[in-house]
Formats: structure tokens, sequence, C-alpha cells
């Protein structure tokens, strides 16, 4: 039980490193000519912070995605490498 655990922790570990990377890319893509759709996506969310004010304490809490063509790309690629692992 404890490395089908550690497994799906290091396939998590893959999909986010995908998203990251693929979004990256996406967004030094959105200049060029021919890879512009890599940068297609959208933003969703919450758009104003929520505030919880305790007087003492006051905290925020938020929640952005953007999402793009490459990040999804990035995700399906980090997860093929993984089966190969």
């Amino acid at each position: 039980m404890a490395t089908r655990e550690k497994n799906i922790w290091i396939l998590m570990v893959f999909i986010l490193s995908g998203l990251v990377i693929g979004g990256l890319i996406g967004e030094f893509t959105k200049d060029v000519d021919f890879l512009w759709w890599l940068s297609y996506g959208q933003s969703f969310g919450l758009s104003a912070p929520i505030e919880l004010d305790l007087n003492i304490v006051q905290i925020s809490f938020g929640l952005m995605f953007k999402i793009n063509v490459a990040s999804i790309l990035g995700m399906i690629i980090a997860v093929f490498i993984y089966k190969k692992i």
C-alpha cells in the first residue's frame, strides 16, 4: 500500500510539473506567429479574494487557474513519461 501512495504522489508531481512547464512555454510562444495557438486558453477562479477579518488576524483566500493549450499538452506528456518509467 505504501508504494501505491508513493506512486500517486510521484504522478501528481509529474502532472504539476507538466502543467507549469507547459504554461511557461505557452506564455513564451504567444508572440511567435506559427506557435500562437499554444497560448490559447482560459482563466477561471475567484476574481476577488475572500477576506476573513478577526481583528487580530486578517486572512485572504484566493484561487485562480490559467490553463492554455501548452499546459494541457505538458500534462499529457508528463503522464506519458510517468507511464514509461
